[in-house]
């Protein structure tokens, strides 16, 4: 328990450390978001890669928090799948590439023999899933790693359930490490995640949390898993209906997300973050009490039909520039001058 904390504090000031000291050598080298009409490093998701494998890597090797079979291998492939989320931030790879290297890892750590083959292939299909919907989330401003420490912090909760301690104080130090991430990327963010810290994230927290419901059943463990990612699911959902509706490419960017929509509805970018986070903090909670039995399985129902009348609802919004024409320009100038003016700070 002790050593749990410890970590968690080590991961959450070493992240915010590395990712202001790594800042400037991701400008020089160009690791740049591509979405962005600014210079947005993306040193953020090397610092959470580097903080979470530092941290964990190194208390299991010392004995103080050994991760557990199968674990160790689960971290190692995680630190794949963010390697090769940086190159895809670095080059523009092909975007089949990093989610391909993704299905490859997450199928050498699913644990099959507690799952079964059959359901095994579902959580390689979901670890995917989780993963590139957590690299969609990254659009906006502290999203995706406020959506995703919510989501490890549940999983750390179910594992400490179980007990299976090496999970919990590996979610546990996950979520910390993108806490200190985000206090530079809260709004307006100073750096961003990237394709190699959304991928890395999503992978570890999807596989982590697939370990915690192996072996307990496919209907109630999809019930579970849905409910403590349900804002980064119904994402997904969001983005494939609306896409093939509009006859869209399934795999060409467009401003349709979550995020977008929300944006389209009057609501400040600050306002976006924090209503969605609230949303995931209510599945977490539901995911949470499912697994501890302490609800019934209905309450990841409820989620569900809330997270489709949400998706249902946002589907019907155009797909139309967040601000008019002669809006855009003022609001562009004044977003690079408070971009000025908070990093000559």
């Amino acid at each position: 328990m002790l050593y749990g904390i410890a970590a968690a504090a080590t991961a959450l000031l070493l992240s915010a450390l590395l990712a202001e000291l790594l800042r400037v050598p991701a400008l020089r080298l160009g690791i740049l978001d591509r979405r962005r009409r600014w210079a947005l490093p993306l040193s953020g998701g090397t610092a959470v890669v580097l903080a979470t494998g530092l941290v964990a890597g190194l208390g299991d090797r010392a004995g103080l928090a050994p991760l557990g079979t199968g674990v160790g291998r689960l971290l190692a492939a995680g630190a794949w799948v963010g390697v090769l989320g940086l190159a895809a931030d670095v080059w523009r790879l092909r975007w089949w590439i990093p989610l391909a290297g993704t299905a490859v890892a997450a199928a050498l750590v699913v644990p099959y023999a507690e799952t079964g083959v059959p359901a095994g292939v579902l959580a390689v299909a979901w670890v995917v899933a989780v993963a590139a919907a957590l690299r969609g989330l990254d659009h906006a401003d502290g999203l995706a790693g406020t959506v995703a420490a919510l989501a490890a912090f549940g999983v750390a909760a179910c594992a400490a359930a179980e007990p299976m301690e090496g999970i919990a104080v590996l979610m546990a130090v996950l979520a910390a490490a993108l806490a200190g991430f985000l206090l530079h990327n809260w709004h307006p963010a100073r750096v961003g995640l990237g394709a190699g810290g959304s991928l890395f994230t999503g992978f570890v927290l999807a596989s982590s949390a697939v370990f915690v419901r192996a072996g307990q059943g496919i209907g109630a463990g999809a019930g579970v898993l849905f409910a403590v990612t349900a804002v980064a699911c119904a994402d997904v959902v969001l983005v494939v209906l609306g896409r093939r509706l509009s006859r869209w490419p399934v795999t060409r960017g467009r401003p349709d997300h979550l995020g977008h929509r929300l944006r389209r509805l009057g609501l400040a970018p600050r306002a976006v973050t924090v209503l969605l986070a609230a949303a995931a903090l209510g599945g977490v909670l539901a995911g949470v009490g499912v697994h501890t039995g302490r609800v019934s399985g209905g309450a990841a129902l409820w989620v569900a039909a809330v997270a489709a009348v949400v998706v249902l609802a946002l589907l019907r919004l155009p797909v139309t520039p967040v601000f008019r024409p002669r809006q855009r320009s003022s609001e562009a100038s004044v977003q690079v001058s408070e971009r000025l003016r908070v990093r000559s700070g």
